[in-house]
This record gives C-alpha cells, structure tokens and sequence, in this order.
C-alpha cells in the first residue's frame, strides 16, 4: 500500500501548488491587499516528507515516504508599473505598481503541474490494480 500513499502524497501537494497559481492569476490586476500592501506572488516549496537530511541520512533499504508542503514564499519579483494617473493607488507620477506576475510563465506552471498531477493519478491507480491482481493470485 506504500505506493499509494506516496501518490496521495503527491496528488496533495500538486494540488496544492495549483491552488498557489490560480491564486498569483486571479490577483495579477491586484494593487494592495487586505493589509494595504501590495500583492506579491508566491510559490509553493515542497520535498520530501519528513525532510531532506532524513532523506539523506536513511539506510538504501528503507521506503521512501512520499513528498510534503514545506511552506509558500514570495517571488520577488519587480512589480509592472502601469501609467493612470486617475487610479487611487497611483504614485506621486501617476503610475500604479501591479505584481509583476507573468501570465504565460503561471500558466506553463498550471499545464505542468497538471501533467505531474495527472501522472500521480495514472500511478495510484495502476498499484491499485497491481494489488488488487495480487489478492486474485493470493485466491487460487
């Protein structure tokens, strides 16, 4: 059963990161948040579940335990400046700081983490056959 549970693992933190993406799209006209401050893009970190440096220090014979969600930061990345002056948020020249959200990179992010997640799917579903010809072996 452990290769299920390490897909359920991965369908969790894929879905995860899809979450985050959809998040970064539906706020790219976003100029502050609800705390006044500008949206900033995030990303999700993930690894392996239980750490790295327990990765590393186990024995080759032991299973590997699946993927976990370390936490979400921020991009970084410069904000777009737009010129309207009208805008209540603009600065002292007129320009208005949006986040610098690349459209065409989150949605090539979306299409892949889709793909991964998809594959986490196809593989928890073929161990389920697997085990479930095994039980029909074990029957005769």
């Amino acid at each position: 059963m452990r290769a299920m549970e390490i897909s359920r693992s991965g369908l969790d933190v894929e879905w995860r990161r899809l979450e985050i993406i959809a998040e970064n799209l539906a706020n790219a006209g976003t100029t502050r948040t609800a705390l006044g401050e500008p949206y900033q893009a995030m990303r999700l970190v993930s690894g392996p579940a239980g750490g790295f440096a327990a990765q590393l220090g186990r024995q080759g014979a032991a299973a590997p335990a699946g993927v976990a969600v370390y936490g979400t930061q921020p991009t970084n990345l410069p904000p777009r400046l737009v010129y309207e002056p009208s805008h209540p948020h603009a600065d002292d020249n007129g320009y208005v700081s949006y986040p610098g959200i690349d459209h065409a990179g989150e949605m090539t992010l979306m299409v892949s983490t889709a793909r991964i997640y998809e594959a986490n799917l196809v593989a928890m579903n073929i161990a389920r056959q697997m085990y479930a010809r095994a039980l029909d072996l074990g029957k005769r």
